[in-house]
């Protein structure tokens, strides 16, 4: 399984995030085009830096004739009639706005309208709209409003549009099916925020990162900034020690600033998951990795145990995650708190899915959390054979390893299709299509 880890000892934020993908071997004309296909006027400037001895990737956000991110210390007030965002850009310096800049600051319909109508592909879009409904919904809270009543001013200039879409165009043409990070070094110190100063992360930020292992050393400066977190959590990152890979390509991105013996970069590493080493006396795992299942995937599991919901709402629950893409769905009987009775919720899906699953969770049921944590499944490979019965054409799905059939078990819809049709049990159904596959196998 393709996977890639980014290493954050020196934080995370847009540009070093477009840094480590070109350094680790994207295309640039695969950026170039996102950022071509917004139609506001930026380019990327690309160029090889030193950070404290490491060669590095950075990557400039060019609005017209100068780097966009200049613009946010060239005026010495502020001012404001929406709330807005918070977070401050790469260089560390205040955002402050004159009256031209405010009237252009972005509501989140407006940026998703932006990215929705540019020719790019579906899987980019989505990651970038869901990045900012993400920075959205941490602003609507901060500033407990509409999420529609923010406008992103900082995360919604030029620059941060460019990162987080150029970033998602990236993201998809490595083709990488599971991403992992380290904990999030935060920096410290403090930081100046529309509303005044706030220690490192800023608000922003910090809400974003909630649940996400993060700490803080080496430097006082801010290093992980709202597009960094932000695509971070809509990547669906399992966070922890790098996993068992072998890497190919290494990718160094470099940050604005350069501190004294620290390398301000974002470190991305791409490769293919590895097998466990054997322990001694424990049960053999070439049996799988070499034997060989070759179907090991990372799924995301959310749960919840409920003890005050309707079981019709329940039902309605399950039905309505496996329609958005749930892989399966169960519910245990499980006795809760003050002897209770109640349910565990258990939803196995892919990471593409779980934002949208977590949220019909929260949503549709009572509960006020949930737990999200990621496993390893293996496999089989799965066809399936039509067969003739008695009864009409069933299904037998068929479960194979390498070539090597190990399960085959008919289709309980078409059985019970069939059933009903005839008017006989389904048992009979069920019996007859197994013979008709055996025997069409001892032929």
């Amino acid at each position: 399984m393709r996977i890639a880890y980014l290493d954050c000892f020196a934080g995370i934020s847009g540009d070093m995030f477009l840094g480590a993908l070109i350094d680790a071997g994207v295309d640039p004309n695969v950026l170039h085009d996102a950022v071509a296909a917004l139609n506001l006027g930026a380019t990327l400037r690309i160029e090889t830096v030193d950070r404290s001895g490491i060669s590095s990737t950075k990557v400039h956000v060019m609005e017209g004739t100068r780097l966009a991110e200049t613009t946010q210390y060239e005026h010495g007030h502020t001012h404001q009639h929406h709330p807005r965002t918070q977070h401050q850009h790469k260089a560390g310096h205040p955002h402050t706005h004159d009256e031209h800049q405010h009237a252009h600051g972005r509501s989140l319909s407006v940026i998703r309208n932006l990215i929705q109508s540019a020719s790019l592909d579906a899987p980019v879009k989505q990651t970038a709209i869901r990045a900012f409904e993400l920075l959205g919904a941490s602003e609507a809270k901060i500033h407990n409003v509409p999420v529609e009543q923010i406008h992103f001013h900082e995360v919604g200039a030029v620059d941060a549009i460019v990162d987080i879409v150029a970033a998602s165009a990236g993201i998809h043409a490595l083709h990488v099916q599971q991403w992992f990070a380290s904990p999030l070094n935060v920096g410290g110190g403090m930081v100046d925020c529309a509303h005044g100063r706030f220690p490192v992360p800023a608000p922003a930020t910090a809400d974003l990162l909630k649940g996400i292992p993060t700490y803080s050393a080496t430097v006082q400066m801010e290093l992980v900034t709202p597009t960094g977190a932000a695509l971070l959590r809509a990547l669906d990152c399992t966070f922890g020690q790098q996993p068992l890979m072998r890497v190919e390509r290494i990718g160094y991105g470099a940050g604005s600033r350069n501190p004294k013996n620290f390398p301000n970069v974002l470190r991305l590493s791409i490769g293919d998951s590895a097998s466990v080493p054997e322990t001694p006396g424990a049960p053999s795992f070439a049996l799988y990795a070499e034997g060989g299942i070759d179907g090991t995937e990372t799924v995301t599991i959310l749960e919840t145990a409920l003890d005050d919901l309707n079981p019709q709402i329940l039902a309605y629950v399950t039905e309505s995650a496996l329609a958005l893409g749930a892989c399966d769905v169960m519910c245990t009987a499980v006795q809760m708190k003050k002897g209770r009775l109640g349910t565990l919720l258990t939803i196995l899906t892919d990471s593409a899915h779980a934002a949208a699953l977590e949220r019909l969770l929260l949503r549709e049921t009572s509960t006020l959390g949930i737990r999200i944590h990621h496993e390893h499944r293996s496999c089989l490979d799965r066809t399936h054979v039509p067969v003739a019965t008695p009864y009409g054409e069933v299904r037998i799905k068929v479960g194979s390893l390498r070539g090597e059939e190990l399960n085959a078990q008919p289709e309980f819809e078409d059985c019970c299709a069939a059933a009903a049709t005839h008017n006989v049990p389904i048992k009979q159904v069920l019996q007859a299509a197994t013979a008709a596959y055996l025997n069409g196998k001892a032929q």
